[in-house]
């Protein structure tokens, strides 16, 4: 009986869903592209399987309980990608399901990864729809239907616990968990206007700009160009999107309390923030010096151009790109790799482990040693100033292996099926932290068509539980959640 009213709710978040897409069908009439057939068609296939889901489950309408937050975004970000394959398919009829999916989940959970070739003659209408996949997954479908859910007698705190990123979920940023969903879209949203003008200033045209905001403050990476931000070869965009990058990868409730206070001190208290901003500085200043040591660049000016944009793009998980940056001494893209499983901030549009977790776990590694030559110590991890409870040691510890062991076979498995090394490893790395583009194979110049369907689905898999942070998705297969 716990399926019938969360499937009640997931009617309703179908609904907006196909709500959504009369945005590309309006992009489609306003310019005329050729591809309004294929959304008028999706729409109506979405309203009416949320309609019908909704009439058989109404009567079993209540309010939910933790473990039904958990199955409802389990099922919003598996099922969701499906109906937003139809315009896709429809358009491009050459494409199979296996593909459509791949991409669609990809911009829903704002990895980037692209199966589509040939972007630049795509019609703008399904640009506008993949990074608009990209714009609504970055905050969330969910914590978007957490403001609207009230007013159907739903509460939204247990839906909005197992969506929001990061180890410590209960922090309340207002005593309302509907107003705290309007204030951190509030401030998405006000982020992605400024920077869809700074990008018009920068020199892109008004389309552009607004998609490729889209795809920045969700952390995405997807363009509308096949050469990424390459094509553009424009220092002054590249300068605006890292600014962009960079916000959209603190925490969204730092934001959101420096606007309600008006004040900088909420990002000096932040206990990630400072530590993502020197991560980030060290790696771009370090990666340039050695392309400069290496003579892959000229001078350091150009060095830094490159190491600036792509550093902060691969650790942000962004995935954006300005060059082939797979043809980088090894040592670089595989440091861009590594920076990518941890920088980003908790609460913010990007994956990965978190800036709060690795912090977490290197202090929870000195506590340790020092026990070991103070056996009888009490030493305690703080963060802030504030000691941190074992039982989120506990938990983050336990990430670590899932997150850890999930990678090990994900690899073990894309070997197995064919690809080399290299490939495998950073195809699992890229999906699971949510940041597209890898290496080899699937490195910046590439996509994932050469994946076969197998492959294809691992990857898919890997950017599902990347998105939901592992325990989210896996608790559901787990007999002790079906137990009463």
């Amino acid at each position: 009986m716990r399926l019938f009213p969360v499937l009640n709710v997931l009617s309703v978040i179908l609904g907006l869903f196909g709500t959504a897409m009369l945005a590309p069908l309006g992009v489609s009439v306003a310019y005329g592209d050729g591809a309004g057939h294929a959304y008028g068609g999706s729409v109506l296939v979405t309203l009416a399987a949320g309609a019908v889901l909704w009439l058989a489950t109404r009567g079993h309408a209540r309010e939910l309980q933790p473990r039904d937050g958990f199955l409802l975004v389990s099922l919003v970000w598996t099922v969701l990608p499906a109906f937003a394959t139809l315009p896709l398919l429809i358009f491009l009829p050459e494409l199979s399901f296996t593909d459509a999916y791949f991409e669609t989940v990809s911009g829903l959970t704002t990895t980037g990864a692209t199966v589509l070739t040939g972007l630049d003659n795509l019609p703008r209408s399904i640009n506008f729809w993949r990074m608009l996949l990209v714009w609504l997954g970055g905050m969330g479908v969910v914590v978007l239907a957490v403001a609207i859910l009230p007013l159907l007698g739903v509460g939204g705190s247990q839906i909005m616990r197992a969506e929001t990123p990061g180890p410590m979920k209960d922090t309340k940023l207002t005593p309302r968990i509907t107003e705290t969903a309007k204030g951190l879209w509030l401030v998405y949203g006000g982020l992605t206007l400024a920077c869809i003008a700074c990008l018009r200033v920068a020199g892109m045209s008004w389309f552009d700009a607004v998609v490729h905001a889209f795809s920045t403050m969700g952390l995405g990476g997807f363009s509308t160009r096949d050469a990424s931000i390459g094509f553009f070869n424009s220092p002054a965009i590249e300068a605006v999107m890292i600014f962009f990058m960079v916000l959209a990868g603190i925490n969204f409730g730092t934001h959101f309390l420096a606007y309600r206070r008006l004040s900088f001190a909420p990002y000096r208290s932040d206990p990630e923030a400072g530590m993502y901003i020197l991560v980030l500085v060290l790696s771009v200043f370090g990666i340039a010096y050695f392309l400069v040591a290496n003579q892959f660049y000229p001078d350091i000016g150009t060095a830094f151009r490159f190491a600036a944009f792509n550093v902060v793009s691969i650790a942000t998980t962004t995935g954006f790109s300005n060059t082939d940056y797979n043809q980088w001494p090894i040592f670089a893209p595989m440091g861009m790799l590594i920076l990518c499983c941890f920088a980003t901030c908790s609460g913010s549009t990007g994956g990965g482990i978190k800036m709060v977790r690795a912090e977490l776990m290197v202090r929870q590694a000195f506590r340790e040693l020092t026990r070991i030559v103070h056996p009888r110590a009490y030493v305690p991890v703080k963060l802030s100033g504030q000691a941190v409870e074992n039982q989120i040691i506990f938990a983050v510890l336990a990430f670590m292996l899932m997150y850890g062991g999930s990678v090990i076979v994900m690899t073990m498995l894309l070997s197995g099926s064919g690809l080399e090394i290299v490939t495998a490893f950073s195809a699992v790395i890229a999906c699971i932290n949510n940041t597209g583009p890898g290496l080899n194979l699937v490195g910046p110049a590439g996509t994932y068509a050469a994946l076969n369907d197998f492959q294809t689905w691992v990857c898919t898999a890997a950017m599902l539980l990347g998105r939901l942070e592992l325990f989210t998705l896996l608790v559901v297969f787990t007999p002790a959640f079906w137990r009463k």
